[in-house]
């Protein structure tokens, strides 16, 4: 089982980025899938969670209505789309896996993990 993350970078307050996780080796259809961030000196923190086969999505406080996680199934490729970014939403990003359909936000209880992108938001 293998996360790929892409598409990190720089971007000013204000402008977008898209954030890319290519899987391989899952079961797709019983598969969740998070996006977490981490900032530096503290813990991952919850950011978006959707079910691989269903739509039923979720996302922290912090980041809804401003970013949205989509997959494409025939790239295998989980995205999150971030709009109106901040400078506090700089940090590492982590997408993530585990087996099942609840949408569980503890870093905690997933076990497969990407290797992590940076944003970094100028203010």
């Amino acid at each position: 089982v293998q996360l790929v993350e892409t598409g990190g970078g720089l971007v000013q307050a204000g402008g977008s980025l898209r954030l890319s996780c290519t899987a391989s080796g899952l079961d797709f259809g019983n598969t969740v899938m998070a996006w977490f961030r981490q900032f530096p000196g503290k813990e991952r923190e919850f950011v978006a969670v959707r079910s691989w086969t269903g739509d039923d999505t979720f996302y922290a406080d912090s980041v809804q209505g401003r970013f949205t996680t989509f997959r494409d199934n025939a790239k295998n490729t989980l995205y999150l789309q971030m709009n109106n970014l901040k400078p506090e939403d700089t940090a590492v990003y982590y997408c993530s896996a585990r087996r099942g359909t609840s949408l569980f936000t503890s870093a905690s209880e997933y076990g497969v993990w990407g290797q992590g992108t940076q944003v970094t938001v100028s203010s």
